[in-house]
């Protein structure tokens, strides 16, 4: 589009984005002066172990999404670094511009031959078995949480959209696949790029366990901060989180994430400070995790791109 290629058009966006980022940054530094750094007084362990799970939750998700290519597949790394930017831009950026954020990531990339479509094609398929995965999780977090009537009925409604997702990603190439519509290049297209069931599985299996772990690791971190609580009750604050970073317009998506965390551990008992001090300290574990992730894409690429410079400087013996 002429407007997005315009010097001034993306001028503005950078001058809104730095303006959104100072002032969520400005509004965390007021919170913290006030309230007090979230996790100060954690057991440092628990803290640890946490983040570890928080990493491991990365890479069995982007060893999931890496199954979803069915040509050229980028390395498991540069789709964790994807995932880790996309995390980090939601600090600032409103809700959905994180799909945008992986594509960009996985085409810089100078080692991914994957093309925009089949990028595309692949986070849609992903978007996918994150809803199916999430049904096992919600169903039972709807079962033996405490939680009030309303939010299991929520649950409810996670656990039925997942169902829904998997028969997409079951039943669509054989619509794709009727004679009547085989006839159009989009459904060709779309039947060539679609991940077999068996990678489909493979990809569904990784990405719940991917969702398993980010549930122990906030199970890990309510008993890091002292708040105690269930299994159950994790696994409600990630169905919640996870459900609220699937609407269409939101404000930046770490916040609503965590706002929908907050909210589940307040209908819980625990009193708003605490709820948000750890919704705040969950969300800035993962973003942690991210930059990690980044910088480790970013100083593998620097490290590829020195070694053929210093291969051809000549010997000086």
């Amino acid at each position: 589009m002429p407007i997005a290629r315009s010097k001034t058009a993306r001028r503005t966006f950078n001058v809104l984005s730095v303006g959104v980022a100072v002032a969520a940054t400005v509004f965390t530094v007021r919170h913290f002066m006030h309230s007090g750094w979230p996790i100060h007084n954690a057991n440092v362990w628990l803290v640890s172990l946490a983040t570890g799970l928080f990493m491991l939750s990365y890479a069995f998700k982007a060893w999931g999404w890496q199954r979803l290519f069915t040509h050229d597949r980028p390395r498991v790394l540069t789709l964790a670094a994807a995932g880790g930017a996309a995390t980090v831009g939601g600090v600032a950026f409103p809700g959905r511009i994180d799909d945008l954020i992986r594509i960009a990531v996985v085409r810089r990339c100078p080692r991914a031959k994957a093309s925009f479509g089949a990028v595309g094609i692949s986070l849609f398929l992903l978007g996918l078995l994150d809803t199916a995965a999430l049904t096992p999780l919600a169903s039972v977090a709807a079962i033996i949480s405490s939680t009030s009537l309303l939010f299991r009925i929520a649950l409810g409604v996670v656990a039925f959209a997942g169902v829904a997702s998997a028969l997409i990603v079951v039943f669509l190439p054989r619509v794709a696949g009727h004679r009547r519509l085989s006839r159009f290049r989009f459904t060709q297209w779309v039947g060539e790029h679609w991940t077999e069931r068996g990678e489909a599985g493979k990809a569904w299996a990784a990405i719940t366990v991917s969702w398993c772990l980010r549930a122990l690791a906030l199970f890990v971190l309510l008993h890091a901060l002292g708040l105690g609580g269930s299994f159950a009750l994790a696994l409600a604050v990630l169905c919640a989180s996870a459900a609220s970073s699937a609407l269409p317009i939101a404000p930046a998506g770490a916040a609503t994430q965590a706002g929908a965390g907050a909210a589940v551990l307040i209908a819980a008992g625990i009193s708003v400070q605490e709820a948000v001090a750890f919704a705040v300290a969950a969300q800035c574990l993962v973003v942690l995790v991210g930059v990690v992730l980044v910088l480790a894409m970013g100083t593998e690429m620097a490290g590829s791109r020195l070694r053929p410079a210093r291969a051809a400087q000549p010997s000086s013996l």
